[in-house]
């Protein structure tokens, strides 16, 4: 990372700053010259994600819930130019054991962001929402952004209707937004004990010299994009605005059972994997069609898979 010096760009509210793809989006924007407010209950997130973006750059943090009656003022106080919204309930066995919270989060928390905004001034948002998630189990691979929407978990549903809400504000309050649906991140500093993060997971179970757990066959598929491609596509979305909706991805397929033997490879881990059942609400099968990113955006991955696993293998190791 290359700290720039000089005159800020402007304002940029990140909620969810302290999380894993949050905390990389504040390094980038910081190397930007953007002055940063993190606002996050740190239920998840963690300030040491945090530690060099806060001594080398301007980054605030307030530790608040999106869904506190405070948030409002604080966004108003802060005056952002920019709004990126990655704070959110990201687990799909959480949403499946308790959807009320899982809307909670994700739908009432946006809506009282979206209603901080108007007293900011309107800036304008980049909402994080899920490309692994939304489209459900009948979806065309790879699938893009206008297929029918038939989320499989609570999770899905909430950030479908999310994105509802922002629509509906752009017609009814002249919101400037854009939408990016990420496929599966990963990457350094991911955190090994979230459920999303199974790169992660399988990192560090490697290094540790223990046997991970694979829930199912492991023939599962995802699309795995690297996290500072996804950085790179939330800026890109920050500029272009005007309501867009960009799937961020690699088009391809890589099943679980393909991830854990590139990992152990790459960690040179020589034991297998245990299997468990498999987790409700889990879609067999995923992977997105960017065209329309690399078209508006003039955005497309540039990391391999297999240099992504090599860091991410590697800040394990060092960390």
């Amino acid at each position: 990372m290359i700290w720039s010096r000089g005159p800020t760009q402007g304002r940029a509210l990140v909620t969810g700053g302290a999380g894993f793809l949050g905390s990389s989006l504040v390094y980038r924007l910081i190397s930007d010259r953007w002055s940063v407010l993190v606002v996050d209950d740190l239920s998840s997130g963690r300030l040491s994600r945090l530690a060099d973006a806060r001594r080398f750059g301007k980054v605030s943090v307030h530790q608040m819930d999106i869904r506190s009656e405070h948030l409002a003022s604080a966004v108003a106080k802060f005056a952002p130019d920019r709004i990126f919204h990655l704070a959110a309930q990201t687990s799909v066995a959480v949403s499946v054991a308790d959807p009320g919270l899982d809307a909670d989060i994700n739908v009432t928390g946006t809506l009282n962001l979206l209603e901080a905004t108007r007293l900011a001034g309107m800036p304008r948002l980049v909402f994080v929402s899920t490309g692994g998630a939304i489209y459900g189990p009948d979806a065309p691979l790879p699938t893009p952004e206008d297929t029918p929407k038939h989320p499989a978990s609570p999770y899905g549903l909430s950030k479908l209707v999310a994105e509802q809400y922002l629509d509906l504000w752009k017609r009814l309050r002249d919101l400037d937004y854009a939408v990016v649906r990420p496929a599966n991140v990963y990457g350094p500093r991911q955190d090994s004990s979230g459920e999303g993060g199974v790169v992660a997971i399988f990192a560090k179970a490697c290094m540790d010299r223990t046997r991970p757990t694979i829930f199912g066959t492991g023939d599962d598929t995802r699309d795995y994009v690297f996290v500072e491609d996804v950085v790179d596509a939330l800026v890109l979305a920050g500029d272009k605005g005007g309501g867009g909706v960009y799937n961020i991805g690699t088009g391809v397929e890589t099943s679980t059972l393909e991830v854990f033997r590139a990992v152990a490879r790459q960690a040179r881990f020589g034991g297998g994997a245990n299997h468990g059942p498999p987790r409700a609400g889990d879609v067999p099968r995923s992977a997105l069609e960017c065209s329309r990113a690399r078209r508006e955006l003039d955005w497309r991955p540039r990391t391999s898979f297999e240099e992504g696993i090599e860091a991410t293998v590697t800040w394990f190791g060092e960390n």
